[in-house]
């Protein structure tokens, strides 16, 4: 079923705002024409975790649990998943969307596992006793929260990875909307970060960009005016810096496309194409002898 991209581009308004559950469902009511048009569309757009699980909780193959860790001002509790068996490995860590950790994040980290890596996912909601199952009320929670807290609890990933027994020293870091942001100001902030990876993720100012000397690969949905309006000073930025980079651009797809939780805005192909690309990344820089390719 095909949904109308304004019905999106409302949802994507209602995730990324304060906008209550009963303003959004009234729009949504408005824009579809009715009570029932409403209730058939509702499932595509929200997130629908237990259908989307690409690899298996229990996997025979992962090594998988909760840790914490600490950062400069508490205790973070993060998902963790490797490959059994496996000795030391390059780690990667996976920075959620605005809504604290969850299965769909869980899954990219056992996803990244089953790629070679040690796999670590903070939940940045950690201070706030945890991310509620309910995505609403996580994004208000996430929202009252201390973004310079959240930010710093997972930025302490890295170094927390980077000196792990059981990870080789190379860390990576890859993010998704919110956490696409955050991938980057880890590659800026943190001591440690090898490459790392943003998927539709706010672009940095340019006054940070001299500051960013690993390389980065960037995913942006073709439909994401929010986003895309930052790229042409973005990339102006990176140029100067002499930063290695790579941008793709996915056409007609939309903010989230990566989300399999979400099926309206989830693109199968350019999922999977965004996620080989961004694992033949870490593979160059955190298995091989990381030169940037010619």
């Amino acid at each position: 079923m095909k949904v109308d991209p304004r019905v999106i581009e409302l949802y994507n308004e209602y995730i990324h705002s304060t906008l209550p559950r009963r303003e959004f469902l009234a729009r949504l009511t408005k824009l579809t024409g009715g009570v029932a048009a409403a209730a058939a569309v509702l499932p595509l757009i929200e997130p629908d975790f237990a259908h989307a699980v690409q690899v298996p909780e229990d996997d025979p193959r992962l090594d998988t649990g909760y840790v914490t860790y600490r950062s400069a001002v508490g205790e973070v509790r993060a998902y963790r998943a490797r490959p059994k068996g496996a000795g030391k490995l390059p780690a990667i860590l996976v920075i959620h969307e605005n809504r604290g950790l969850n299965p769909h994040i869980e899954d990219v980290a056992r996803r990244a596992a089953l790629a070679g890596y040690f796999a670590l996912a903070p939940d940045g909601l950690s201070v706030a006793g945890g991310a509620p199952r309910d995505q609403e009320a996580a994004r208000d929670l996430f929202a009252k929260t201390d973004p310079a807290r959240i930010a710093g609890d997972i930025i302490a990933g890295v170094p927390y990875l980077a000196k792990h027994s059981e990870c080789t020293g190379r860390v990576g870091v890859v993010g998704f909307c919110y956490g696409g942001g955050l991938a980057l100001r880890c590659a800026v902030e943190a001591e440690g970060v090898t490459a790392a990876v943003g998927f539709y993720g706010r672009v940095l100012p340019s006054s940070d960009v001299p500051r960013l000397k690993v390389p980065v690969m960037l995913h942006y949905a073709g439909n994401d005016t929010r986003i895309n309006e930052g790229i042409p000073e973005f990339r102006k930025a990176l140029d100067a810096a002499g930063v290695a980079y790579s941008i793709n651009m996915y056409p007609g797809t939309e903010h989230g496309f990566h989300n399999d939780t979400s099926a309206a805005r989830y693109d199968p192909a350019a999922a999977r194409l965004a996620w080989q690309r961004t694992i033949d990344f870490f593979d160059h820089y955190l298995k091989g002898d990381g030169a940037t390719p010619s």
